[in-house]
């Protein structure tokens, strides 16, 4: 579809580094300006990043109050509306953001930027050395906020405060519900991010490029310790990564204009997202994701593609519950490739800005001819949030679409109620085992209680936490206690 307003990516740009001296590395900012100045450099224009009008940027974790401030300032771009996301919001919420703002007619070019420096802060740390930077004391002129963290009391209760366990408590679920073994479902994990290696390999921009077997993946070792059982450090996202990218867009006629052809155009058909918000526990199916379907279905109808149609395809990687629920709620097999970068565990998940790393990469290869169309998803919290950004080198049947689907997947998402404390029997609807340096493995399971209501116990019992992560658990009668214990009742 063809017209003045047409959104349309021009140019792509990509920072790393790997400085082990801290006093040496660049910060995050010098990243992300890096970035942008890449973005174009395809064209020969040298009014075109001063000719910016929007900057938007993720937070990180920096603490730049403007950061899209100090990027217009280095490119010169003077009076660009300056975006300020914060964790939470949808990454491809952004980029929804400049192309309707395109579309709508309210500017012409615009800079989606994302960056962090968690290595550089990793090393600070090993140093015991401050992470200096420069300071940024001005604000952005639009602050994009998501609603209230959603993280249930009876979770935090039982410890579940970092994403790896209730991811893992999500993926014992889908394990069941898929009829897998345990031993069958961690063959089947490792074997997808053997995969990823060998993409990441191939990736010049990621992180980490050596290649693992299934087993190194799969199984606990010292340099590969288990996080929450089934996931070990190879299953999780590594963000102590220095890492940026940008993505600049323009209006149809303003690259016309620019003399910017066609050749550098790829088309964004459609973004569609949810924001509708679930805590894990009290999702009524916790191995499903119906906000992935609903989101990803819109997306490739506005496009006019079905999923064996699209070339190119990056399912957000930061744990493999969520590529395998994507995958499937999608309508992609998961025998297809399904990163374009490597994964967030090994080509890097930098702090909330991995969506558009991958957005990136996705450009950069349909650039050298490796497809026509590409899908990119985007996940905020614990699949919590989903969107997908569709986009391809020729323009679609219609005009672009942004469209939000929260209120459609609100309406088909099922919910149970969770008590913070209860006494009595159950049966386990998802569990996993939690692994720290300083403590004994704690087994956690989400518990399905009289009244179609569920609960969240622990145990400490080293027979019940080896026969955990042995056996397949869920569904197992349990006894819950009143201090939030449980025993099984079998």
């Amino acid at each position: 579809m063809k017209g003045a307003q047409t959104p349309v990516l021009v140019g792509v740009g990509t920072s790393m580094q790997r400085e082990h001296d801290v006093r040496r590395s660049r910060e995050a900012i010098d990243l992300m300006v890096d970035a942008v100045r890449k973005t174009a450099r395809a064209h020969a224009v040298p009014e075109l990043l001063a000719s910016v009008q929007r900057i938007a940027v993720p937070r990180g974790r920096w603490s730049y109050r403007n950061p899209a401030g100090m990027i217009a300032t280095a490119i010169g771009a003077r009076g660009a509306t300056t975006v300020l996301s914060n964790v939470g919001v949808l990454q491809q919420t952004l980029i929804a953001d400049t192309c309707n703002q395109i579309a709508s007619g309210a500017i012409d070019v615009g800079l989606v930027v994302g960056g962090d420096a968690g290595y550089r802060i990793r090393r600070a740390q090993r140093a015991g050395e401050p992470v200096s930077e420069r300071e940024s004391l001005d604000e952005p002129d639009v602050e994009f906020k998501p609603g209230s963290e959603l993280r249930h009391p009876a979770e935090l209760r039982a410890g579940l405060r970092m994403p790896v366990g209730l991811y893992a408590i999500c993926a014992s679920a889908w394990r069941a519900g898929r009829g897998l073994g345990v031993d069958a479902h961690r063959d089947a994990m490792a074997r997808m991010y053997a995969r990823f290696t060998e993409i990441a390999a191939d990736n010049p921009h990621a992180w980490g490029r050596e290649r693992h077997s299934p087993s190194t993946i799969r199984n606990a070792s010292d340099r590969n310790p288990m996080h929450a059982f089934p996931y070990t450090r190879m299953h999780s996202s590594n963000w102590s990564v220095d890492q940026a990218c940008a993505l600049l867009f323009c209006s149809q006629a303003r690259a016309e204009a620019l003399g910017i052809g066609p050749e550098h155009w790829i088309h964004p058909l459609a973004s569609t997202e949810s924001n509708h918000m679930v805590s894990v526990s009290a999702r009524a199916e916790l191995g499903a994701c119906p906000g992935a379907g609903i989101t990803a279905r819109a997306a490739l109808a506005a496009g006019g593609l079905t999923p064996g149609q699209v070339d190119l395809v990056d399912f957000y990687s930061c744990f493999p519950f969520a590529v395998e629920v994507y995958a499937h709620e999608a309508g992609f097999s998961t025998g297809r490739d399904l990163s374009l970068t490597g994964g967030m565990a090994f080509a890097g998940g930098p702090y909330n800005n991995y969506a558009l790393q991958a957005t990136c990469r996705m450009a950069e290869l349909m650039y050298a001819g490796a497809g026509q169309t590409g899908l990119v998803s985007s996940v905020s919290g614990i699949v919590t949030k989903q969107a997908f950004g569709l986009w391809s080198r020729t323009p679609g049947p219609h005009a672009y679409a942004g469209i939000d689907l929260s209120q459609a997947v609100a309406a088909r998402t099922q919910t149970r109620e969770v008590l913070e404390a209860f006494e009595g029997p159950g049966r386990v609807a998802g569990y996993t085992v939690l692994f720290d340096k300083a403590a004994a493995p704690k087994g956690v399971v989400v518990v399905d209680i009289e009244h179609g209501r569920r609960t969240v116990a622990v145990t400490h019992d080293p027979g019940l936490v080896a026969a955990m992560q042995a056996e397949a658990f869920c569904g197992v009668p349990v006894r819950i206690h009143a201090d939030g214990r449980f025993e099984t009742s079998m």
